[in-house]
């Protein structure tokens, strides 16, 4: 019987030190993965802010170039 009673206390003890330890330690690894997911997604944003500035760079050269007219060929039907 007391061979089980120390494999119980065991159990109990290593249980409630994993969860004291947990406690401790989740803020420090939350904030770890949190860090690590805001890295990442910085870097596969990186280049949306750069093609939104092209984009709109484009609209500008489009509308300047549509205020230009070119040469007008008028073409007549053969019948």
């Amino acid at each position: 019987m007391i061979p089980f009673l120390k494999t119980l206390a065991i159990i109990l003890l290593v249980y409630y030190a994993l969860r004291f330890l947990a406690k401790l330690l989740m803020p420090y690894l939350m904030r770890f993965v949190a860090k690590k997911a805001d890295k990442k997604m910085q870097e596969m944003f990186k280049g949306f802010g750069d093609a939104a500035q092209t984009v709109k760079e484009e609209t500008k050269v489009a509308k300047k170039s549509s205020k230009v007219v070119g040469e007008y060929v008028d073409f007549e039907e053969i019948e």
